[in-house]
């Protein structure tokens, strides 16, 4: 006989809502959204969820389970004691649209103003380019992202103090980071990420690198150089002379 698990899902709107309680036979190996499904197909046939593939590589069932923002389809039943209540709710940072689902739109939207890849000139006459092959792999890891924008609901920044004016999380800068550490661009985003990114709201807390279900480093490999290249172009005394000589601003750094 298969055994009884409990959860709890919310249920409601940005108006009004509540936990509400279920039981589901849990089979092997059945994650939380099998057991998701399992309500929606059998006793709540109104429950709005978000999902795609099942396989963790969409991003789209992103939620809390317990307080802690997780994929439902990489998070196992089993992960949790027998006797234990696994609580799901919408992410905290984004506004709710129903039950779990919620609005992840602001990111794409600040994913708009991000300057854009900006290649240098070729190289050589036949148009190519040349670059050390250690080069072109440093950024590979940041395109692993699956947009679940865990790290973004994670960030006490938009999360806690809702910067979401101010800051553009912990995704985008993964994004900024993928032009920014190409070989080939030459575009100086310093200035966006310090004025209209807030990169200086990020201390550095590594809880986005924790929850990312795709294992990038997003701290240390990511923030923390782009943190480094914001105070080299705006807070150090010889580049911005070295600016005021040559005229040369935030159009382009030469990184040729």
């Amino acid at each position: 006989m298969a055994e009884q698990r409990r959860l709890r899902l919310f249920r409601g709107t940005r108006e009004r809502g509540e936990l509400k309680e279920y039981q589901v036979a849990a089979g092997e190996g059945m994650v939380v959204l099998d057991a998701v499904h399992a309500i929606q197909a059998e006793q709540a046939p109104d429950l709005a969820v978000r999902w795609n593939c099942k396989a963790g590589k969409c991003g789209s069932c992103s939620t809390e389970i317990n307080g802690k923002p997780k994929l439902m389809c990489m998070t196992r039943l089993s992960d949790y004691p027998a006797g234990e209540t696994i609580t799901v709710t919408p992410m905290k940072a984004f506004p709710l649209i129903k039950d779990l689902v919620t609005d992840v739109s602001w990111n794409y939207e600040v994913n708009k103003r991000i300057p854009a890849f900006q290649p240098r000139k070729p190289d050589a006459p036949d148009g190519t380019w040349r670059m050390y092959q250690f080069e072109v792999e440093r950024p590979q890891e940041f395109r692993k992202c699956i947009e679940c924008f865990l790290c973004q609901d994670v960030c006490h920044v938009l999360r806690t103090h809702e910067k979401h004016e101010q800051f553009m999380g912990p995704a985008m800068l993964v994004r900024a980071a993928v032009y920014e550490m190409h070989p080939l661009d030459e575009a100086d985003r310093s200035r966006h990420l310090r004025e209209q990114g807030g990169i200086g709201y990020c201390n550095i807390t590594k809880c986005c690198t924790e929850v990312c279900p795709e294992s990038i480093t997003i701290t240390d490999n990511a923030i923390i150089p782009l943190k480094e290249r914001v105070v080299d172009q705006n807070y150090d005394p010889l580049a911005a002379l070295f600016r005021k000589l040559t005229g040369k601003g935030d159009e382009g750094r030469g990184r040729g």
